[in-house]
């Protein structure tokens, strides 16, 4: 096999990353990102690599590539970096070993390559705002899922170039509600909401937090409680619903309800137990929740 087809067969498999990363939270035009999702397609096509993002958690991205294909991924990362490492001043290399370093959750060695993209790309002109936003995402998933003041400052940058970046203003909502700050969390998280799809995960996870601020706020809320009833009655009838039930956890722990919690991963564990892309979303979800 020729150097060249290695390295293009690395590209695809780092563009995997770019397809799981932000399925939902950002949407690009660029030719970058055509590029990117293109070589995710195949590479998940030829490949049959299993990737799954729960994007209950857009913070929180879960692999689940076993075996032989975990090791071909792992190669092709290596033989990727060495091809990048010898165009140091090509960001969009840096980028994308960024994006193969996080399917590989690897967040830590895909922050510094994305830091490398935004040092060689401001050599030579203004910074994507995408780059930023992918390098708040790194920080923030190396830290699981806490938005530190590094991160925040990327996702601000990115916010000041692209004033419609999902992660940004997710993110960032993150950090203002976590410092108590609920009307800039309720801005960003609402205006999020008008540019997802309904049926996503990610919008109901938005309504959950919003309504949740705003109950805190002592504004008018839906009634959670009722709500998170609904839901754990309709998972017992049909409990092959990932997504559900990671809304149901989150409910509990949002209501103080931590014994609850953790008997829905336990019950989630075993409606799941068949699906091991369901596993390590549930396992993401623990683990960021504290539970």
């Amino acid at each position: 096999m020729t150097v060249l087809t290695y390295v293009i067969f690395a590209l695809i498999a780092a563009g995997a990353g770019a397809f799981v990363a932000l399925p939902v939270l950002r949407s690009r035009t660029n030719l970058g990102h055509v590029v990117l999702a293109a070589a995710a397609m195949l590479f998940v096509l030829g490949a049959g690599g299993a990737l799954y993002l729960q994007f209950g958690h857009p913070e929180l991205a879960a692999r689940t590539l076993q075996g032989d294909e975990a090791r071909d991924l792992n190669a092709l990362i290596g033989r990727l970096a060495v091809v990048v490492r010898n165009r140091p001043t090509d960001p969009r290399g840096w980028a994308i070993l960024g994006r193969a370093y996080l399917t590989a959750g690897d967040p830590s060695d895909a922050a510094k390559s994305f830091a490398r993209a935004i040092t060689a790309q401001s050599a030579s002109g203004v910074v994507q705002p995408f780059l930023y936003s992918a390098y708040g995402e790194a920080l923030t998933q190396d830290t699981a899922g806490a938005v530190t003041p590094e991160a925040e400052a990327a996702f601000t940058q990115a916010l000041a170039g692209d004033p419609r970046d999902r992660a940004a203003r997710y993110y960032l909502g993150l950090a203002a509600a976590a410092r108590g700050n609920s009307d800039t969390a309720l801005e960003l998280w609402q205006s999020l909401l008008a540019d997802v799809p309904p049926n996503s995960a990610v919008h109901q996870d938005l309504v959950d937090r919003i309504a949740a601020l705003t109950a805190r706020k002592g504004g008018q809320a839906p009634d959670i409680a009722s709500m998170v009833a609904s839901l754990a009655a309709r998972l017992k009838t049909s409990p092959n619903d990932g997504p559900g039930w990671q809304r149901l956890i989150r409910a509990y722990a949002v209501l103080g309800q931590k014994d609850k919690a953790r008997q829905a991963i336990t019950d989630a564990r075993k409606a799941m137990a068949a699906q091991p892309e369901q596993i390590a979303a549930l396992d993401a979800e623990q683990k960021s929740l504290g539970l």
